[in-house]
């Protein structure tokens, strides 16, 4: 937990009172409490102080404790990590005002979303207008929808809305707890619409979700479900099988068992929604949401939608822009809702498409990098721009963030003028390459020339970047027929096992003005991908 210097300042200078013995004490409560009452008093006292609704950066400076350390004594004496401790508010409203179906790539809630029952309360649960649109487009009345990582009941709650069956689980009891208080509700028969729906109470239960084997195969229609993000926040305390208590490679195993059994109960043709983030370490980004995206492609999915969830509570001024721009990271503002489908017979998915002779046309510029004024550039992976001044934005940023002064700019682009890649490079080094993304890619063999273009201007790169250099990876996903080709997941794969690249940043860039579109088929893909590679 970040505490302003200031604020924390402040409160060591004020004399505070133990709550315990009102004996004055200077600075923080905490080795007070903790030399004179001893440990337990101490977690109690904190408990308290968030009981009674103060701010958790309030405890931090009062106490003397970090972030984790709150919330690993919340967690150990709820037996969940809750942010707010008490019991959800009345009830005001069943529906969320104005709800309109998600018809693009990128979905957006500003507001969480707080009719029926649903609150934040339980850290990192997802906003409840992600599992209302899956389950509309995904699921008819009277389905049956899957979510093994109930956490909250966020999933268990917009099913019994919505007039679904729901199966509902998790490994952690005190989760199971919070879903069940979530569910005590009796919605008013007109919210169905039609006399023919009805209301289903959800199962609950305590469960692992790679163990199912009470549930019989092919039985589930739907799938949804919000897992933990590897070991980056703790959603339970001593619990065996916790995959919020693992390493990346740990977890991204045990999701492989997961997929598993995911791809075993859904029917043929069910869709399973798997909401995944990234992390970060030592300012690159780690890309959990790609390599989740693989383990269920690699178990048997199809994959027919890739969606960019935004997040708004990114802090874009002040203290973190000021760190952004000194250590050059950018903060995470964007998740990876992909919807998986079971195939209705049974194929063979390929790991990688064999490359194909077809080569798309491409030339390549060379340009000097001038100086750069020092105006306000993007601090956070989701860019939003205008459409007509997109691909410049997309460029300033790219200049003020990664090339160096007085050194060559490469931009290479996919069109009709050329058809050979740049043969002689500028002489001495350069600090960033850029490849602009390619047209329109219609068949497999297209995407095959087109990765293997990548992988030639990659070599070609590699060589000519300065060890601080960057390539940066311009692309969009492809839709052939009812498959998604997800170019990002791709294309990172396809460096990953290089040892002169490493990923830095994935962004998602978005026009401003996003067209709405109904349609009953797919999503309009609206997004790109800036896969911002350093050379090692």
């Amino acid at each position: 937990m970040k505490i302003d210097k200031a604020h924390s300042t402040s409160e060591s200078q004020e004399q505070l009172t133990c709550p315990l013995c009102d004996e004055p004490v200077d600075g923080n409560l905490g080795p007070h409490i903790r030399q004179t009452h001893g440990e337990e008093a101490f977690r109690q006292a904190v408990l308290a102080a968030k009981e009674r609704g103060m701010p958790d950066p309030e405890i931090g400076a009062r106490y003397g404790v970090s972030f984790n350390t709150l919330q690993q004594i919340i967690t150990e004496a709820y037996g969940a990590n809750i942010s707010v401790l008490k019991r959800p508010k009345r009830i005001k409203r069943w529906q969320p005002p104005n709800f309109r179906e998600e018809t693009t790539t990128v979905w957006s809630f500003k507001r969480r979303g707080d009719w029926a029952t649903h609150d934040g309360r339980y850290r990192g649960n997802w906003s409840p207008y992600i599992p209302r649109n899956v389950i509309l487009k995904y699921s008819d009345h009277g389905n049956v929808v899957l979510d093994y990582f109930v956490g909250g009941g966020t999933t268990a709650v917009e099913a019994k809305l919505l007039g679904r069956r729901c199966i509902a689980r998790d490994i952690n009891p005190g989760a199971i707890g919070i879903t069940l208080e979530n569910l005590k509700f009796s919605p008013p028969r007109e919210l169905f619409g039609d006399s023919t729906s009805s209301l289903y109470e959800p199962q609950i239960t305590v469960g692992d979700a790679r163990d199912l084997s009470d549930i019989p195969d092919n039985s589930i229609d739907l799938i949804c479900a919000h897992p933990p993000y590897a070991g980056i926040i703790k959603y339970s305390a001593h619990i065996a099988g916790d995959l919020s208590a693992l390493s990346v490679q740990d977890f991204l195993a045990e999701m492989g068992k997961v997929a598993q059994e995911s791809l075993r109960v859904l029917k043929p043709g069910g869709k399973c929604a798997i909401l995944i983030g990234d992390t970060r370490k030592s300012k690159h980004v780690v890309p959990i949401g790609f390599q989740t995206i693989r383990v269920f492609l690699d178990a048997g999915f199809i994959l027919r939608e890739l969606v960019i969830k935004r997040q708004h509570n990114c802090k874009t001024t002040g203290f973190w822009y000021t760190r952004s721009i000194e250590y050059n990271f950018l903060l995470l503002a964007h998740e990876y809702l992909p919807i998986f489908e079971k195939p209705r017979t049974k194929c063979v998915v390929s790991e990688q498409l064999s490359f194909w002779e077809y080569t798309p046309p491409h030339q390549s510029t060379v340009e000097k990098v001038q100086a750069i004024e020092d105006e306000a550039v993007e601090t956070t992976t989701v860019w939003i721009f205008p459409r007509e001044h997109l691909d410049a934005e997309i460029r300033r940023n790219l200049l003020r963030r990664f090339a160096a002064p007085n050194t060559p700019f490469i931009k290479c682009s996919f069109d009709d003028n050329g058809d050979q890649i740049l043969q002689t490079w500028p002489n001495g080094k350069t600090s960033l390459v850029y490849v602009a993304p390619p047209g329109k890619l219609i068949d497999e063999g297209m995407i095959a020339g087109y990765r293997a273009m990548i992988k030639r201007i990659g070599d070609q790169a590699a060589k000519a970047l300065t060890p601080q250099g960057f390539l940066v990876i311009d692309t969009r996903d492809v839709r052939i027929e009812e498959t998604l080709w997800p170019m990002g997941v791709l294309l990172w794969e396809d460096f990953s096992n290089r040892n002169d690249f490493t990923i830095k940043e994935i962004v998602v860039v978005v026009p401003e003005e996003v067209p709405q579109h109904v349609s009953n088929e797919s999503l309009e893909i609206v997004h790109r991908y800036l896969l911002i590679f350093a050379r090692r």
